[in-house]
């Protein structure tokens, strides 16, 4: 299979030691709003950002793609960015400043791997340490590595069930199992030193986290779904202001919003 064309997205939230070093060269680079911020922190040259730009400090750059997007929306910054990576025909995705901090945020930007995993993509969200990544009917294939910092993988399923997974390579082996989103089945599994290692699930969308140093997974699908991520949306929303019977003035329409924003799979 060909490489995948990849993609470099800062966003604003935390960064650990390290960083630098595990940002891919010759990639497509863009700031998610403050993430400009780490960007000149990091001397990253940045070909576009996108954001409101509330809460950056710096001066903004002459000779990158501003796309500025309304304080209220429907679409968090870091899905924009990667509605702009995915236009220019990026599909392999590579995050930072996306995990710990807020966890709400958290959680959303691992919802957002997998958006890209059912779309025919794959987002790595680096943390500390850790490295969060999606898969849909498909597989990683970790190449043999050794280190004691290198070892604990963990699996969840997204869906409420994932059927036929494996985990070959590991210290403790599936073969063909099932998984459930309301079980813990597959936490803190360990990868052997100088063994190669295999994820996969043919039915199903899975969590996976492994260590930040080990090498990158190759990612592959059985049947490779076909999507898109959609426009980037720069108008703001009705959802987001919806007066009430009761109400004199618009107020916050949560289950309105909620429609909004539901993703069409």
């Amino acid at each position: 299979m060909e490489p995948l064309q990849r993609c470099v997205v800062l966003a604003a939230g935390d960064y650990y030691d390290h960083t630098r070093e595990h940002v891919p060269d010759r990639a497509l680079t863009i700031a998610a709003d403050g993430g400009w911020d780490h960007a000149c922190k990091l001397g990253l040259h940045v070909d576009a950002l996108i954001g409101d730009f509330d809460s950056v400090r710096l001066k903004l750059p002459t000779d990158a793609v501003i796309t500025r997007l309304p304080a209220e929306k429907d679409d968090p910054d870091l899905l924009s960015a990667l509605k702009v990576g995915w236009a220019k025909g990026s599909r392999e995705f590579h995050i930072f400043g996306g995990l710990g901090g807020r966890v709400d945020h958290t959680i959303s930007n691992i919802q957002l791997m997998v958006r890209l995993a059912r779309r025919g993509g794959i987002g790595f969200l680096y943390g500390d340490g850790q490295i969060v990544t999606a898969i849909h009917d498909g597989s990683l294939d970790f190449p043999a590595s050794s280190g004691d910092d290198l070892r604990i993988v963990s699996v969840f399923s997204h869906t409420p069930v994932s059927n036929d997974v494996n985990e070959v390579g590991l210290k403790y082996q599936l073969k063909h199992a099932t998984m459930h989103g309301d079980a813990v089945q597959g936490l803190s599994n360990e990868l052997l030193n100088n063994t190669p290692a295999h994820i996969d699930v043919h039915e199903g969308t899975l969590i996976v986290t492994f260590p930040i140093n080990a090498p990158l997974p190759q990612v592959s699908w059985f049947k490779r779904p076909i999507g898109d991520l959609g426009e980037v949306d720069t108008s703001i929303s009705e959802a987001l202001a919806v007066p009430l019977e009761s109400e004199t003035t618009p107020t916050y329409s949560t289950t309105a919003a909620a429609e909004a924003m539901t993703y069409n799979e």
